[in-house]
């Protein structure tokens, strides 16, 4: 088929024009990267955001693999002499591959089934003929012919049943009817297992469950998934087989006047038994899971954007704490760069459960922060909410309070700190570091810049996702591998500062090109220019082209370079300076801001011939040469005093950061040890279909307390608008 004729329905469904989906389609074809065409060819596309060029890209991939499909398929049958123009017809029209699977079904090379034992007997032309009307024939006389031996009359008629009864379930029509019906009206059940232990009762609510198809939750897929995978579970679909039959019946027999009606409703039934059931039944679990997988990656996703969104706590000195029990809280004091001033630890807490920590070791403990924060300006104690947190943030709001520090504390998701300490890169970083105090410095520097450490770990381990081990893979890291990309961009990176694992996650930068540019600076000093990157090894002209328009240069020779305007359209913005009559070095003053805001984009873009996207990208850098949108999130809160579940009642109103966003809510950091759950029914918002329309992680809310178990720390909160 020619691609003009797949691209067409992809435009018409997403709303776009021809033109937008091909040039997307044609710059991805010269290895251009999606930032790079989300950012810098907006003209071409129309604007397209990565989002869409993304959606272009895959639904562009699955009608060539479909098309492929079709034309295997048709070559097949008509190299068994059995292609029709009609069939011919019905598959180039099938927009779906399970269409055409189903079309190809009949004619399918089959393993050893009854129908082909049958076939091999010689009875399908009996099958053919019972499906025919025989006028003024009797029954005896029809099989009478295909007997044999061995062969009896019951036996013939048994085996032209299965052929019957495999020629109703190879039918498409049949099938699709079945499929679509049962997605709509029927069950999804599941029990307990005999003799299966859930000593936690994590699937109580599952034990004896049954909910229509339609309406089933896409996390409640994957728990029941999950439950069955574990044993615990057993997990069945139910269709509807009296209506089916009923349907199949019409279909094969309604006023055909048929001799052996009786035999071919047998045949019907044991087809819809044995053989769709069956298949129908795992073709929808099938179809549900690979749904339920698909928007629980959405969610995480959404989440992990979220989280490399937060804003960055810029020219702090932060301590950063690693909180523990027997083996002691590490710390770590980093400057605002974040490079490494101190590395130490304490023992504020417990050796063990349910010892105390004696008298000495305590105030040692409370000298050695004291300390830290006077030697060092410390402003910020980050504390990681993982293993004796809380005891940690106890012992380090009495210390403020005690000795009126200046510094404010906060409590650090470490999701993922462990697995950092101990990977490759925080081994490269700091090689003399044991694997805690690593954390700790990951700790800290997750307040100064959550992007630039966050980007060091798997996104699989931030841990703001619901069912990530369960869901595909390949998918959720191709998804998450997305999101960290489009944020880095979005963002941009200063070339001078930014990790390896930064830099590789820029437009056009591998691995290697990105530990090639830290290699150069290292050898040779800070880079002043965007046009020295060339210099680099592994940094060809296309990598440049690809990458360069999201590499910052902070304080450069030339100062276009510290904007995200590409060097391929440093002629129009200088052109542009020329017409208001001001030179690079107004850029990002309130003079440039002022005469900007004066002009007339549209039509000053037309006198100076440059393109309306490109024209309003150089006006926007112009003002704002370092935006960052980061800075356009709340920053997190910061405490001096600690809050203790104990002490928190029903009615109580709290401040809480969205620590995780799920299908049915969100759980909410309040500052009381344990976090709360905010379900969807109580965000006081008529009408959401998922709590992600509502929240972000991240979020700063008000909530307050619902209902309190204090033995099991669980917190029910509602959220005040």
């Amino acid at each position: 088929m020619e691609k003009e004729k797949l691209i067409k329905p992809i435009a018409e469904e997403l709303n776009i024009k021809v033109e937008q989906a091909e040039a997307v389609l044609n710059l991805l074809a010269e290895d251009a990267t999606v930032p790079f065409i989300a950012r810098y060819r907006k003209e071409a596309t129309g604007g397209l955001n990565e989002i869409v060029i993304r959606e272009i890209a895959d639904k562009y991939n699955y009608a060539v693999n479909l098309d492929k499909k079709k034309e295997d398929v048709i070559r097949l049958i008509d190299e068994k002499g059995l292609l029709t123009d009609e069939l011919r017809a019905e598959i180039l029209k099938a927009t779906k591959l399970i269409e055409v699977e189903d079309l190809y079904r009949p004619f399918k090379e089959k393993k050893k089934t009854k129908a082909t034992e049958a076939i091999k007997l010689g009875l399908e032309p009996l099958a053919k003929q019972m499906l025919e009307p025989n006028y003024g024939k009797n029954k005896e006389d029809i099989v009478a012919p295909y007997l044999k031996e061995e062969l009896t009359y019951e036996k013939a008629i048994e085996g032209a049943k299965y052929i019957i009864a495999e020629m109703v379930s190879d039918n498409a029509n049949y099938r699709k009817y079945i499929r679509e019906k049962s997605l709509r009206y029927g069950k999804i059940s599941s029990k307990l297992k005999k003799n299966a232990e859930d000593t936690d009762l994590k699937f109580k609510m599952y034990y004896d469950n049954t909910e229509g198809l339609a309406y089933v939750k896409p996390h409640r897929i994957l728990a029941m998934n999950r439950g069955e995978d574990l044993d615990i579970l057993s997990v069945s679909i139910t269709l509807q087989p009296e209506r089916d039959i009923d349907y199949l019946n019409y279909q094969v027999i309604h006023n055909r006047h048929l001799l052996f009606v009786d035999e071919i409703k047998e045949a019907i039934a044991d087809s819809y038994k044995r053989l769709i059931s069956p298949s129908i039944e795992r073709e929808i679990r099938t179809m549900l899971t690979e749904d339920a997988e698909s928007k629980a990656i959405d969610v995480f996703s959404l989440n992990v954007k979220n989280l490399l969104l937060q804003p960055p706590l810029k020219g702090k000195v932060v301590l950063g704490v690693d909180p523990a029990f027997r083996t002691g809280c590490k710390l770590a004091v980093i400057d605002p760069t974040g490079k490494v001033l101190k590395i130490g630890v304490i023992y504020p807490n417990e050796k063990s459960k349910g010892a105390t920590i004696d008298k000495a070791t305590l105030e040692k403990s409370k000298k050695t922060i004291v300390n830290l924060c006077n030697d060092y300006k410390v402003e910020i104690i980050a504390i990681g909410n993982g293993t004796a947190s809380r005891e940690t943030e106890s012992f380090i709001a009495d210390v403020i309070k005690e000795y009126d520090l200046k510094a404010k504390y906060i409590i650090v998701s470490e999701a993922g700190a462990s697995v950092y300490s101990a990977s490759d890169i925080a081994k490269e970083e700091f090689p003399d570091f044991e694997v805690q105090e690593r954390s700790a410095v990951s700790i800290a520097r997750r307040i100064q810049d959550p992007l630039a450490e966050l980007v060091k770990i798997d996104p699989k381990s931030i841990g703001v996702g619901q069912y990530q081990h369960d869901v595909n893979q390949k998918e959720l890291s191709k998804a998450l591998d997305n999101v960290v990309t489009d944020v880095v961009n979005n963002i941009g990176v200063n070339v001078n500062t930014a990790s390896v694992s930064l830099l590789t996650y820029v437009s056009g930068l591998s691995k290697a090109s990105a530990a090639e540019i830290v290699k150069y600076r290292n050898i040779n000093g800070k880079i002043n220019s965007r046009t020295e990157i060339k210099n680099v090894n592994k940094i060809g002209p296309k990598t440049y082209e690809q990458a360069i328009g999201f590499l910052r240069i902070s304080e450069p020779l030339e100062k276009l370079d510290m904007t995200s305007i590409h060097p391929e359209s440093y002629d129009k913005a200088r052109t542009l300076l020329n017409y208001i009559g001001l030179t690079e070095d107004a850029i990002g003053t309130d003079e440039i801001k002022e005469c900007i805001n004066k002009l007339d984009r549209k039509t000053v873009a037309k006198e100076l011939n440059i393109d309306e996207y490109t024209f309003n990208d150089i006006c926007d850098a112009f003002i704002q040469p370092l935006r960052d949108i980061r800075d356009e999130y709340p920053t997190p809160t910061l405490r001096s005093d600690i809050l203790h579940f104990e002490d928190v009642k029903p009615g109580d109103l709290l401040e809480g950061t969205v620590r995780n966003v799920i299908d049915f809510g969100c759980f909410v950091d309040c500052g009381v040890k344990y976090d709360g759950l905010l379900h969807i029914s109580k965000m006081n918002k008529a009408g959401i279909k998922h709590p992600s329309e509502v929240l972000s992680v991240g979020d700063l809310i008000k909530v307050r307390v619902l209902d309190i178990d204090y033995d099991h720390h669980k917190l029910q909160l509602e959220l005040i608008n």
